[in-house]
C-alpha cells in the first residue's frame, strides 16, 4: 500500500470470484492498518486498524472517504458516502459493493481527522494538529495555574490547616468545589474573613490537596496522602478526586493496610473497594495472616461493617 500523509492507495492486479486479499500493513496517524477485499457475489471492502496491547484501549475514531476504482476498461468508480467519527476496532467498517467490476481495481482511502477518546470522559480529540493545540493549550493552562498557587499569584483566600497556612483562589476553589462555591457565595465566615479552617489536613496533605484542584499534584504525593485526599474529596464534594482515590486503592490492597481500607470504603461509600478488601480477606484467606490485627479490628469496627465481613466469611466458606 502506498502511502502519503493521510492517504492510502492500494493496487490489486486482478481479483477473481470467491478470492480474498489483505494488504500488507500500512501506517496513517498513530495506527497501522489494514485493507481487505472479498469477492463473492459482492464485494466486500473492509479497514481496519491493527490493535496491540499498547493501544487497545485506544482505537481510532476515524472519519475518511473511500473509493474504489477499476485502473481498465471504462475506468469505473464507485464512491462510499463516507465516515464520520467512527470508531473502528475490527469489523466496524465493511463496505458491500454490488456494482459489477472486473480487471485491475484501485482503492483509495483519504482520512479527514483520526481521533482518540479522552479517558476522562470528555470530546475526542484529533492526533492531528488541532488536537496538539489543544493538549498544547491544556498543558500550559496546568502549568499556569499551578505557578499562581506555588508563587502565591494574586492570591485572595487563606487556608488554614492543622500546622500551617497555604494562599490560594477563591475562583479557582469555588470552581472545583460546590461546596467551596457556596461558603464563597453566601455571607459565611469564610467570605467575611476570607480564610478556611481544614483542620483536619496536615499541612503537607492539604497542600497535595490544592495541588490536586490546581492540576498540579506529583504522583508521589498523591500516594502518600490518598486517604487523606478521599476525606477531602468527600467533605468538598469533588468527584474525580473521589474516583482517583478509590481507582488507585483499589491496586495494591495488603496485609498492612487492608483493614483500614475496608473502614475507609464503608465509610465512603465505596462498594469496588469493600468487595475488593473482603475478598483479600477472605477469598484468598490473608485473614488467618492478620489475626490480632483483625481481632482489634473487630472491637472498633462499625457494627453494619462487621456483620458484611461474617456474612461474607459464611458465604465464602
Amino acid at each position: 500500500v502506498d502511502t502519503a500523509p493521510r492517504l492510502a492507495q492500494w493496487k490489486i492486479e486482478s481479483l477473481a470470484s470467491c478470492t480474498y486479499r489483505k494488504s500488507d500493513p500500512f501506517k496513517i496517524g498513530n495506527w497501522n492498518w489494514h485493507l481487505s477485499v472479498e469477492k463473492n457475489r459482492l464485494l466486500y471492502v473492509k479497514l481496519y486498524p491493527v490493535l496491540s496491547n499498547l493501544n487497545r484501549d485506544q482505537p481510532p475514531i476515524a472519519s475518511f472517504v473511500i473509493r474504489l476504482r477499476c485502473s481498465v476498461g471504462d475506468h469505473r468508480i464507485v464512491f462510499h458516502p463516507g465516515v464520520v467519527d467512527k470508531q473502528l476496532k475490527n469489523d466496524d467498517f465493511i463496505w458491500a459493493i454490488d456494482t459489477p467490476l472486473a480487471g485491475k481495481f484501485i482503492i483509495d482511502v483519504e482520512f479527514i481527522n483520526l481521533k482518540v477518546a479522552d479517558p476522562n470522559g470528555g470530546e475526542p480529540s484529533s492526533i492531528w494538529s488541532g488536537g496538539a493545540v489543544r493538549r498544547r493549550s491544556d498543558i500550559t493552562a496546568l502549568s499556569s495555574l499551578g505557578r499562581m498557587l506555588t508563587e502565591k499569584i494574586h492570591t485572595d483566600i487563606t487556608i488554614n490547616a492543622s500546622d500551617g497556612s497555604i494562599a490560594a483562589h477563591r475562583a479557582v476553589l469555588a470552581t472545583r468545589s460546590p461546596v467551596f462555591h457556596s461558603m464563597f457565595s453566601h455571607n459565611l465566615k469564610e467570605k467575611e474573613l476570607s480564610t478556611v479552617d481544614i483542620s483536619d489536613m496536615s499541612i503537607e496533605a492539604c497542600q497535595a490537596f490544592l495541588n490536586y484542584i490546581y492540576g498540579n499534584i506529583r504522583h508521589e504525593d498523591f500516594l502518600v496522602h490518598r486517604l487523606a485526599l478521599l476525606r477531602a474529596a468527600d467533605k468538598y464534594d469533588i468527584a474525580d478526586l473521589t474516583d482517583a482515590c478509590h481507582d488507585s486503592l483499589v491496586e495494591d490492597i495488603g496485609a498492612n493496610n487492608v483493614l483500614e481500607r475496608l473502614h475507609n470504603a464503608h465509610v465512603y461509600g465505596l462498594p469496588v473497594l469493600k468487595s475488593s478488601c473482603m475478598r483479600y480477606l477472605v477469598n484468598f484467606g490473608k485473614i488467618f495472616d492478620i489475626c490480632d490485627d483483625f481481632n482489634t479490628f473487630l472491637k472498633y469496627a462499625d457494627r453494619d461493617l462487621i456483620a458484611e465481613i461474617f456474612q461474607t466469611v459464611l458465604t465464602a466458606w
